[in-house]
């Protein structure tokens, strides 16, 4: 054993807590030999991946970049809905194409580069782009960078199925999310720092560090030593569509579980809407945007365990509370601009509202990929879950249209009590599904 392998090892037992880095029991005698040093060139793919998604937050960064380049509001009620849309809608075919290619890594090599290219045409319009044209060149970007994003999500988890033995890797994940918070709250504290100068340079930055993240995501996918894989079993993606509208009529739980799904989308495009408003009324400078992003990384680090925990008792209980908890922060982010001048005009009630309601969002978002996995059995759930994607990425546009039109008529402050009484709806939705964890199936 060489001295960098010897170094992986070393790294891996100590991680992972395993004894034997080459004990493994459901990926290949191959895979296991490398199974070392694939697992830190994965972790440092995944950071870089995790921390260029926070420094390009559709629900946080790309909304303070739209205010501060002037672009029309309606614009802003889009970018959730293409960030999430591009990355979902493509996924049964994406799925089928993966399949057929007996090395999958190159799909996600490609996917990375794309968001690294979509990064820097963001860093760009930040320092030129201007109003509406601006902001239309912002959602062009996004949508190249969205559907990298779909690229790299299905062969990622299909290259670590391939290369990483099961137990391992949600100490993987585990260890990447962490360690990205932890520098993300860095990036907020640094941003809060620098006090009331103008946001324009700081958001180049942080779209030019998220390139560097994707560059890095792609260049250390492309060092992934994979195995040759079956190239049997591509699935025709309108074969797979026809299959999931047979699913959704034959079962009516999941049918159930994609309209409840569908309400539960206010939570997420409440989120951009409550940026943008806290950033008309507080100003466009560093710190303002800074707290923002601490509040928020703070609540997603805090929000994650207890959910998960709640989860596996009831995951239709946990998107009924958090879908609560969306309505009621709607209704106090709208509330905001009502407080005395002196309240109102700083950053502090937007970010308390936006903290609570991204652990709101958070609960949403861990509810329903529970209850879906746990809805469907060994059989099915590959199915269920790229059929429920691809049917929320066509809804995500369709609603995010309709209310980018509403947005620019009633304002940030008007449609987030429409959003709040789409959450009132999930909750009564989410409460009547049937609950699933008692006879949950492997």
């Amino acid at each position: 054993m060489s001295a960098k392998e010897a170094s992986f090892t070393q790294f891996f037992e100590r991680v992972t807590g395993d004894e034997d880095s080459r004990m493994c029991r459901d990926i290949s005698d191959e895979a296991c030999q490398e199974q070392a040093g694939n697992f830190a060139r994965h972790l440092v793919a995944a950071l870089g991946n995790k921390l260029a998604d926070e420094l390009s937050n559709a629900r946080l960064i790309l909304p303070w970049l739209m205010g501060a380049i002037g672009a029309p509001v309606w614009m802003v009620g889009l970018l959730v809905p293409i960030r999430e849309a591009g990355a979902l809608l493509p996924q049964l075919l994406i799925a089928g194409y993966i399949r057929l290619r007996p090395i999958r890594k190159w799909v996600w090599v490609t996917g990375g580069a794309v968001q690294a290219i979509g990064a820097l045409c963001l860093t760009l319009l930040a320092l030129f782009g201007q109003g509406g044209w601006g902001g239309a060149l912002v959602l062009i970007a996004l949508t190249g960078l969205s559907l990298g994003r779909g690229l790299s999500s299905v062969a990622t988890k299909d290259v670590l199925g391939k290369t990483i033995a099961k137990q391992r890797r949600g100490t993987l994940m585990g260890w990447s999310a962490s360690v990205a918070g932890a520098l993300t709250l860095i990036v907020g504290a640094s941003l809060v720092v620098l006090g009331d100068r103008p946001g324009t340079w700081a958001l180049a930055i942080l779209l030019f560090a998220a390139a560097l993240g994707w560059g890095l995501n792609a260049l250390c996918a492309a060092v992934i030593r994979e195995a040759a894989g079956a190239t049997e079993g591509g699935a025709n993606a309108w074969d797979s569509i026809k299959q999931g509208i047979s699913l959704m009529r034959r079962d009516r739980r999941f049918l159930h579980f994609n309209l409840s799904r569908a309400l539960l989308l206010s939570s997420a495009l409440a989120l951009p809407y409550l940026a943008l408003l806290g950033q008309q009324n507080s100003g466009t400078d560093l710190a303002s945007l800074g707290i923002l992003i601490v509040t928020s990384g703070m609540a997603s680090m805090i929000a994650g365990p207890i959910w998960g925990h709640l989860a596996d008792r009831s995951s239709r209980r946990v998107m009924r509370d958090s879908a609560i908890g969306a309505a009621l922060c709607c209704l106090a982010g709208a509330a905001c601009v009502w407080l005395p001048e002196s309240v109102s005009t700083s950053v502090w009630p937007y970010a308390m509202v936006y903290g609570l309601l991204m652990i709101a969002h958070a609960g949403i978002r861990l509810g329903r990929k529970t209850y879906v996995i746990d809805l469907s059995d060994s059989d099915t759930r590959a199915l269920y879950v790229a059929f429920s994607n691809t049917f929320t990425g066509v809804l995500m546009l369709v609603v995010g249209l309709l209310l980018g039109a509403l947005a620019q008529w009633l304002g940030s402050a008007g449609l987030l009590l429409v959003l709040a009484a789409l959450a009132i709806a999930a909750a009564l939705s989410s409460h009547a599904l049937a609950e699933v964890e008692s006879e949950a199936t492997s």
